[in-house]
């Protein structure tokens, strides 16, 4: 007896079976569709003819059953092979079909036929070997091999294909020192195309049996699927090959790292095409006694410099096997991280922070309009210096939140174009913002410790200055290509791509340098302010101290917001303080739009409760932008 135990997970169908049942076609409806067997109907069964569902849809008549892929589960589970995971504590069920909702892949837990008596029966060499070149030139004078050597050494595997071609061999090991590789060619246009295992034993890359167990029995190996043989089919005129090369201590040494390189390997496949999106995964095993630290499953694009990323790889140890699962082809490394550094630590709060930055930005770009709109409302009304410096770094700082938020979007459309332009603008916008918080500090310092200075045409030349200044930055970086994307990984699996500047070395001297040098500005004059309100306290009346300490907490506070300290809290983003300054500066930085609202709607508050454009109407305590009167009497003074 044959039976069938069928489960609708959140990634699909899987189907547990006793038995691969032959001629048993599985269909998988969405709900809204009625299926009808064809005329004359018949009971579907294992030895009966197979009949095929006729379907209709109630909603969309234009829909079909095909949306959902059929299986037929003894074509489908006649190449399984066993897999550790999978059939973990399942005792009954002998084969187990998954649907990802695209493809169906089947395992069998029933690992007795496939144990080997002679590991060695399950690989076989290559037909030929090439021997080149001893590193063909790939090695610095101190060994280490140059990453973009490495890249063109694996594109050249391509050009042997042709040479194979006209030996009639299909498969070729490939020597260059202790360089070692492998290049196998498919049959053209094979219509059951399987997927393709390698492994190194005593350091050669060998052709392996897929069906053995690839977690335990080699130091090394490697499946390649078959949806990545029908990929490369198609730009390669109907045939398929792979190219695998190892290279040891790829790399600069003078590299200041945080991680290691497993074993100093660094595997780099190709199959003559862009190789990406797989929904059935390449899969890489990695055995390793002793593991210490964090692994990380990483991959390099193969161009510029040797940047890894995470992201399309997927770690996971079993026992004393790191696996790794990628949806695309490139270079690829097992990076270990030392015990105290986990590479992503966090992960588990990106989403939260997008979340609070997201929420943020939206109520800062809100109100920052109404506080523009009220002030070109009401532009008849002579404006003050001190408000006109607020509303452009308003302007400034609604276009930071406004080009943040569409990032994701822009990014997502893939788009090299729009994703520097979305990048640059985000970038030139920041850069303003912190050369307002400059001017804001410059103004407070002229009209408030020095006083009285005569400068011509001053808020024509600190426009010009506040807007232009920026502009030759964004410049330099977008000509040397600094703008990319940054794709940004969270515990759940979900990822985020962002335009951003993906060069650390351009972040920490154009953004940080530059904010580094505005927040010593800023926080000396804001030094100097406070020392001047503490001054002036000690010479007031006694009476109303309560009163008057929250008013000069109000002047502090404000200030805070005005000069832009609140962003230096990223400089202690560093040990136990990481995860709790990332909220304090996500917090204050993203509602930093809403706090100056508030602010701003207080100090042009008139004492009626009125709302004036022109605040040296107003008596208001907070009004320490003033130019034209006391500064230090004007923050006290508030009729009674």
């Amino acid at each position: 007896m044959i039976s069938f135990f069928i489960v609708n997970t959140t990634k699909g169908y899987e189907i547990k079976m006793n038995e691969s049942c032959k001629n048993t076609e599985l269909w998988f409806l969405p709900n809204e569709l009625k299926c009808q067997v064809t005329k004359p109907a018949q009971t579907c069964k294992c030895n009966n003819t197979v009949c095929t569902p006729v379907c209709t849809s109630t909603g969309n008549p234009n829909k079909g059953c095909k949306e959902i892929p059929t299986v037929k589960p003894k074509e489908m589970c006649k190449k399984a092979t066993y897999d550790n995971v999978t059939c973990s504590g399942i005792v009954r069920s002998k084969y187990i079909l998954h649907s990802n909702g695209t493809k169906w892949k089947c395992v069998t837990c029933d690992k007795t036929p496939y144990i080997q008596a002679n590991k060695t029966a399950s690989i076989k060499p290559p037909e030929t070997t090439y021997n080149q070149t001893p590193d063909a030139g790939l090695k610095d004078k101190d060994g280490f091999i140059d990453p973009s050597n490495a890249s063109v050494a694996l594109n050249k595997l391509k050009s042997l294909v042709e040479q194979m071609k006209k030996n009639n061999t299909n498969s070729s090991a490939i020597v260059m020192g202790d360089i070692i590789g492998i290049l196998q060619i498919q049959a053209k246009n094979t219509e059951d195309t399987e997927d393709a295992c390698y492994s190194i034993e005593q350091n050669m890359i060998y052709i392996l049996d897929c069906q053995s167990d690839l977690s335990t029995d080699f130091p090394w190996s490697v499946m390649i699927s078959s949806e990545a043989f029908d990929q490369s089919r198609l730009e390669n005129n109907g045939r398929a090959f792979v190219g695998v090369l190892r290279f040891k201590n790829m790399g600069k040494k003078d590299e200041t790292k945080n991680y290691t390189v497993l074993n100093n390997e660094v595997y780099g496949i190709t199959m003559g095409a862009n190789i990406s999106s797989l929904t059935d995964n390449i899969e890489m095993f990695i055995t390793q006694e002793d593991l210490v630290g964090e692994p990380s499953c990483s991959s390099w694009d193969g161009k510029g410099n040797l940047e890894w990323t995470t992201s399309g790889c997927e770690t996971e140890i079993i026992d004393n096997t790191i696996k790794c699962s990628c949806s695309h082809l490139t270079f690829f490394a097992v990076l270990m991280f030392p015990p105290d550094v986990n590479p992503n630590s966090t992960a588990q709060y990106v989403e939260s922070l997008s979340f609070i930055t997201s929420i943020g930005c939206g109520i800062s770009m809100f109100f920052m309009s109404v506080a523009l709109f009220m002030h070109f409302l009401l532009r008849k009304a002579k404006s003050n210096q001190a408000t006109k410096i607020l509303m452009n770094m308003f302007v400034a700082l609604f276009l930071l939140n406004l080009s943040f938020l569409s990032n994701e979007s822009v990014a997502n459309t893939e788009d090299k174009g729009a994703c520097v332009f979305i990048a640059l603008l985000m970038h030139y916008s920041m850069l303003a913002t912190f050369t307002w918080f400059f001017i804001q500090a410059l103004h407070m310092y002229l009209w408030l410790i020095r006083q009285n200075v005569a400068i011509t045409n001053y808020m024509r030349k600190i426009i010009v200055f506040g807007w232009t200044f920026p502009a030759p930055i964004v410049v330099a970086v977008v000509s040397i290509g600094g703008y990319k994307t940054v794709i940004i990984n969270a515990t759940s699996g979900k990822t985020t791509q962002m335009c951003w500047i993906t060069d650390p070395l351009i972040h920490y001297i154009v953004n940080i340098g530059y904010y580094a040098l505005v927040f010593i500005f800023t926080s000396g004059i804001f030094i100097m302010i406070v020392t001047k309100i503490v001054q002036a306290r000690h010479i007031k009346a006694p009476e109303g101290k309560r009163k008057m300490f929250r008013k000069q907490l109000m002047v502090v506070l404000s200030l805070f917001l005005l000069f832009g300290l609140t962003w230096a809290v990223a400089f202690f983003s560093y040990g136990p303080m990481l995860i709790p300054s990332y909220y304090i500066f996500t917090v204050l930085n993203s509602f930093q739009g809403f706090f100056l609202f508030l602010y701003y709607y207080h100090i042009h508050k008139d004492v009626e409760g009125h709302f004036s454009d022109n605040p040296e109407r107003s008596n208001s305590t907070t009004t320490i932008v003033q130019s034209r009167i006391n500064a230090m009497e004007n923050v006290y003074n508030e009729p009674n």
